[in-house]
């Protein structure tokens, strides 16, 4: 069948909200992770009936015990709570499930105490692909600790992706654009612009993810995205990066660590202005609790106070802040401050021992976000970007997710 330009579809949800992934509440909670098997560096995104595992764990800064509950919550593909669906529908066992995985930090300047869950487990196994909310909250109470998002997909459908630096917008320039096609296979879609949702993020970020761009081809089989120019992403730069393995002395990234009598003050080395490219390899934003034994790293490992020092132009329309998947805090955690004395803007975080990447990002007066100029934007940049397709049947009462990809641009 000759393929058309598909000129209805539907709008772009632009009021919808975008997935928050993890959000800590409570400012004694620390180093929240939530990884799919030992998949770091990716969402946590796992498949349907399969060996696929979630893991959850976070700190609490102190050796008190605290009886924390966890509530698994199935969201809709824009992330509002399902209300059309009844829990059996997706859960097989109980929820509200006590996490009784913990142990106590062992001689680390801070006190903490790591508690740990996996789904599915004995007690609770997810049955329907979507998007699913972890709220861990204190037993009896109605308060949300922290809440983590992670998706199940069924893969029923099949996604191609691939990523361009010769784009609608620039050739080698500062952009780089994202091309896709998905196949039905033997999902009945007979009206697409009601039963498929979309979603493109370059390196997990939901700040700047595309929501429901229009294709640009039908079939009887699929879409294909070609030529979109909402695929079209700033290339950015590289994202920084150091490690603290021992916080008796510098390691990858670190200029200096020094002791203040009651904590470790570490200083990665100056954020210069970055003019030109240059390869570095990263990991996008992840990062990865450890030592320098890289044994027992969740109990073993200090934390410290991280003091970030960057070259900027002062006086911007707006403020520069601290971006990656570790990110998980109060935004004011991680905006920085200008000091006209040293001419630097600075910022200090708790964080425990591990490898980190970030970037600066420019938060505008409208709350929107993109790459600080003094960080560069080239075309070169390495880049991870993801797919997510969500279906609905018709005259069903959810979305499921039925395909997600991820292509790495290098």
């Amino acid at each position: 069948m000759r393929r058309h330009s598909y000129i209805i579809f539907f709008l772009l949800l632009a009021v919808l909200p975008a997935a928050g992934f993890h959000k800590v509440y409570n400012p004694q909670v620390k180093s929240l992770q939530v990884v799919v098997n030992q998949n770091w560096q990716s969402l946590p995104v796992m498949k349907l009936n399969s060996e696929d595992r979630l893991h959850v764990s976070f700190d609490e800064l102190s050796h008190d015990y605290h009886r924390y509950v966890y509530h698994v919550e199935r969201c809709e593909a824009d992330w509002t709570t399902a209300g059309e669906v009844f829990e059996s529908d997706w859960l097989a066992g109980f929820n509200d499930n006590i996490i009784d995985d913990y142990e106590y930090s062992i001689n680390t300047t801070v006190l903490y105490t790591h508690y740990r869950l996996t789904l599915p487990n004995d007690q609770c196994r997810l049955t329907m692909s979507g998007n699913y909310r972890l709220h861990i909250r204190e037993d009896g109470s109605d308060e949300d600790i922290l809440t983590a998002e992670f998706i199940v997909t069924e893969q029923s459908m099949l996604l191609s992706m691939a990523a361009t630096t010769n784009t609608d917008t620039d050739t080698n320039g500062r952009h780089q654009q994202v091309t896709m096609a998905i196949n039905y296979r033997n999902l009945a879609v007979t009206q697409p612009e009601e039963q498929i949702r979309t979603v493109v993020m370059q390196n997990g970020r939901e700040d700047n993810c595309r929501r429901n761009v229009r294709p640009s081809y039908i079939s009887l089989n699929g879409l294909e995205w070609d030529h979109c120019r909402e695929l079209i992403f700033e290339a950015g730069n590289e994202y920084r990066k150091y490690e603290v393995l021992d916080p008796s002395h510098p390691t990858l990234g670190i200029d200096y660590i020094r002791w203040d009598g009651e904590y470790y003050q570490v200083f990665p080395f100056m954020s210069e202005p970055r003019p030109n490219y240059l390869y570095d390899e990263d990991a996008d934003g992840a990062f990865y609790i450890r030592n320098s034994d890289n044994r027992e790293n969740d109990t073993v490992s200090d934390y410290v106070w991280v003091n970030y020092r960057l070259k900027s132009q002062p006086g911007l329309d707006g403020q520069i802040v601290i971006d990656g998947m570790w990110a998980t805090e109060a935004d004011d955690t991680y905006r920085m401050t200008y000091d006209a004395e040293s001419g630097l803007y600075t910022a200090s975080i708790l964080q425990k021992q591990g490898y980190y990447s970030y970037q600066y990002l420019w938060e505008h007066e409208n709350g929107k976000r993109s790459v600080l100029p003094s960080e560069g934007c080239f075309y070169q940049t390495e880049n991870r970007y993801q797919a997510l397709v969500y279906y609905k049947e018709i005259g069903a009462r959810t979305w499921r997710v039925v395909a997600y990809g991820q292509i790495k641009l290098n």
